[in-house]
Order: structure tokens, then C-alpha cells, then sequence
């Protein structure tokens, strides 16, 4: 999606709708001749301009604020020019219309930010992290975001590239006087300096799965027996009555959805129909629906009645999950991430319950509680946020992509190579490689080493105007 054409752009800034402000964006060298065109005036940089907007015949379309960025002194580097009018579509869209008459052409999806990036503005993370901070789904993700927007991960990630660059230079010496021994010191200078690379390493991977939950939080599927309290469950977490609760077996018989946040992990919550063998179509549907939402989820927690167990509970989950109709392999893969969630504690003795449960080969964290007396459901809570290893605190964490850990993982096993592998006896030119291929996956987050199918990917999933 790179730019070529070294056109100018534009686009409405703003959301659709009615509001107080309008605006319309132009970037581009065209931008002070279509300021004058629309304003009649050469605008001053940097200083706001309460005017009127006119179209081509001279009449007035709109009238307020006529900003003038010159570059490269602006967010994309180039010339800016914006217009603030009222915020109700007819007049967005006129003003609009109008820049688009002077020679503009409509931005794609995130060119503004792009061309941020390709003008040396912001690197890549900054420009993803402007997409994270608009989508953010919590306060704590709005502020890692603009943790990220700052440079406080990209000055990590530099920290670290300068640190192998400096463990490249002690190898590719040793490969230089290959045809001499290496020196004690010189191998514990490069076993120390990747240690120190390595911890520094294991630090921002820390903050930025951290980070990487803030964005995409995780997605729990309440499953179990009909009249095991499910959608009270759903309704105790959600703090609110989502779902409808009776007494009458089968009332839920599609995905009721809820999103939450425990303190700042977003989580995607969704209540599905009782699983049992059933003649009716309907909740036949709905019991197919429900082993999707628990396929696809990265936490089942698995809901019994636990005054009403007629079995010991390895049996009722075996004959449970049986009524899924899939694959071991697939069972046994739901099996690794599922709770056991024994509900109605108020009605039994909790001395008598079960605290754990083997099930084919896994163990299976178990909680009490009473969702009706919201017993437990604390203990649930703080069990949702151990489960990914999320903290509370992470007041310095780094909003971060799936693409960042990837990197980060890699460059980390490139690093765990050479400290393992660095001796007088070693391959120093495969050592290099593994240097190299370390700085190359770091250069990738940063954006210092990328392809333009992979901006093409980023900034297609901006918003536009952005």
C-alpha cells in the first residue's frame, strides 16, 4: 500500500456523525496552494485562523479554524493543512467535497501515519502504537499505548541492537585471527555481553507480553450441563443481568457475549447453551455453536451444579465433553486451558468438594463458588488474570503485537545459541549468523528492516484520516 506519487492527500479526521468540531486533513505539496484556494490567504504556520471557507465561485461554505503545518515541521513531515469546521456530516462532507476540487485526491487508510513513518517522523512501532492507543480497550492499554507513541519501547529495542552490535564486533575479530587461538577473555567478554543482551532482552519481552494482553485481552467460554448457572455466572462477572436465568433447563440456546475488563485485561466473555443430547433443533444449534465458542477460546471454564453431582466429576466431564463430538487431539488440547468451576456452594458443604481433578493426563485448576451469593467469584476473577500470567501493576508495560513477540522470541533463541554455544571452539561464523539474524528480527519491530508487504498489512488496518 507504500505511496509512490508524491501527491497530496485528504480526509475527514473526525467521526461520522453530529459533533462539535469537523475536521478535514491535507498532506502534501499541494496543501498551501489549496489552503488558498479555500481561505483566500496565504495562512500563517502554526497560528490558527478564524475565517470563512469558500468554494470556487466565492461563496461561503463554512466557516472556523484554517491551521497551516509547513514541513518538515508537521506530524507527516510534509506541508499540512487542516480545516475545523462544525461537526455535522453535511458540513464535514462540503468541505470535503471542496478539497477534493482543489487537487487532492482521498487518503488511503493510514497514509498519514504511514507517511509519518516513510518521512522519518515516528518508526514503526510509533505508528502502530497510534492505531493501539484510538482501539484501546482500557485505560491501562491507552496508556501503554502512549508509552510505545513516546519511544520508550523503540529506545529499548535500540539499547539492545547496540549491545549485539557490540558483541558482532568481538566475533567477527575472532573470525579475522581465526587461524590463532582465541583468548580466554575475549570469549568471556562475548559470554558476558550476550548474558547482559539476553537479560535486557527477557525484560522488554516481559513488558511487552504485557503489553500484547492490554491489546487483545482474552476470550473465556462458559460451558457445562444446563442448570449449572452459567448465565448467572456470566451475569456475576459482567455486573449486570446479560443473560436471562430460570429454573427451565435449555433457556440459553445461543452465544451471549460480554465484554469486561479486570483491571485492564480485556476479556470476551460468552455464556453458550447447555451441552446434553437433545431432540430439539434449536438447541441443537445451540449446543453446535457452543463447541465452537469453547474450540475457539483461550479459557473454558467448565460449570457444574455441585449439589446436584450424580457421578464423581472425571466421569460428568468425560461424558461432557463426549457430547462434543471431536477429536481427542482436540479435547485434550480444551482439557489444557479449562477450569472447573463448581457452582451453588451455598447449597453443600464446601469441605466436601473436590479442590483438584485429574482428567487424562491434565490437571484442572478447580473453584468454588456461588454465583447467586457471588461467593468465589473474586477467587475466579484473579484466577482469569494467572491463567495468561497478566499483572494488575504493569504500569510500564509496552502495547505490543503479536508481530513484536514473534520477533522478540526469535531474536531471544538466537541469543540463547551463542551464550550456550561461545568457546574456543567454536564455529564463530555461525555465531555471526545468529548475530545477524538476532539484529535483523529487532530491526524488523523498529521498522529499520521491513517490507512493503508488511506496511501494506499495518496500515491497511488504520483508520482513515489517520
Amino acid at each position: 500500500m507504500s505511496f509512490i506519487d508524491n501527491d497530496t492527500i485528504c480526509a475527514i479526521a473526525t467521526p461520522s456523525g453530529q459533533g462539535g468540531v469537523g475536521i478535514v486533513r491535507v498532506s502534501g505539496p499541494d496543501s498551501l496552494n489549496i489552503a488558498v484556494q479555500i481561505i483566500g490567504f496565504n495562512p500563517t504556520p502554526r497560528y490558527a485562523h478564524y475565517c470563512k471557507f469558500k468554494n470556487a465561485t466565492g461563496d461561503t461554505i463554512e466557516q472556523g479554524i484554517a491551521l497551516f503545518f509547513e514541513g518538515p515541521n508537521s506530524f507527516t513531515g510534509e506541508d499540512i493543512f487542516e480545516l475545523q469546521g462544525h461537526g455535522g456530516n453535511y458540513s464535514v462532507q462540503l468541505m470535503l467535497k471542496r478539497v477534493l476540487s482543489c487537487g487532492a485526491r482521498l487518503a488511503n487508510p493510514g497514509e498519514f501515519t504511514e507517511r509519518a513513518f516513510l518521512n522519518g517522523k515516528i518508526d514503526l512501532l510509533q505508528a502502530e502504537a497510534i492505531a493501539d492507543l484510538i482501539e484501546a480497550s482500557s485505560q491501562q492499554a491507552a496508556l501503554s499505548a502512549v508509552r510505545t507513541l513516546e519511544g520508550e519501547f523503540s529506545n529499548k529495542i535500540h539499547e539492545l541492537v547496540s549491545i549485539l552490535i557490540a558483541i558482532r564486533v568481538e566475533v567477527e575479530a575472532a573470525i579475522d585471527f581465526s587461524d590463532e587461538d582465541i583468548d580466554l577473555q575475549t570469549i568471556n567478554t562475548i559470554i558476558e555481553r550476550t548474558k547482559q543482551a539476553n537479560g535486557l532482552l527477557a525484560t522488554i519481552l516481559g513488558k511487552a507480553e504485557q503489553g500484547a494482553l492490554l491489546k487483545n485481552g482474552m476470550s473465556v467460554a462458559i460451558a457445562g450441563p444446563p442448570n449449572a448457572g452459567k448465565s448467572s455466572l456470566l451475569n456475576r462477572l459482567a455486573q449486570l443481568d446479560r443473560a436471562i436465568v430460570t429454573d427451565i433447563p435449555g433457556t440459553t440456546r445461543d452465544l451471549l457475549s460480554e465484554q469486561i475488563s479486570l483491571d485492564g485485561l480485556p476479556i470476551n466473555i460468552t455464556d453458550t447453551a447447555g451441552l446434553r443430547i437433545t431432540e430439539d433443533p434449536i438447541e441443537q444449534e445451540g449446543v453446535k455453536r457452543a463447541n465452537t465458542a469453547v474450540v475457539a477460546s483461550d479459557r473454558l471454564l467448565l460449570v457444574f451444579d455441585s449439589s446436584a453431582l450424580t457421578a464423581p466429576i472425571e466421569t460428568l466431564i468425560s461424558d461432557l465433553l463426549d457430547l462434543t463430538s471431536l477429536p481427542k487431539a482436540d479435547i485434550n488440547q480444551i482439557l489444557s486451558r479449562t477450569t472447573l468451576v463448581l457452582n451453588k456452594l451455598d447449597l453443600v458443604d464446601a469441605s466436601s468438594l473436590i479442590t483438584h481433578c485429574q482428567i487424562n493426563g491434565f490437571n484442572l485448576p478447580v473453584i468454588a463458588i456461588s454465583a447467586k451469593h457471588e461467593l468465589g467469584i473474586d477467587d475466579l476473577r484473579e484466577h482469569l488474570k494467572t491463567c495468561v500470567n497478566f499483572m494488575s501493576t504493569g504500569e510500564d508495560s509496552f502495547i505490543a503485537r503479536e508481530r513484536h513477540l514473534k520477533a522478540l522470541k526469535s531474536a531471544q533463541k538466537s541469543l540463547n545459541f551463542i551464550e550456550n554455544e561461545a568457546n574456543e571452539h567454536s564455529q564463530w561464523d555461525l555465531l555471526a549468523e545468529e548475530l545477524r539474524m538476532a539484529q535483523q528480527e529487532l530491526n524488523r519491530i523498529t521498522g529499520d528492516f521491513t517490507s512493503d508487504d508488511l506496511l501494506g498489512e499495518i496500515f491497511s488496518n488504520f483508520c482513515v484520516g489517520k
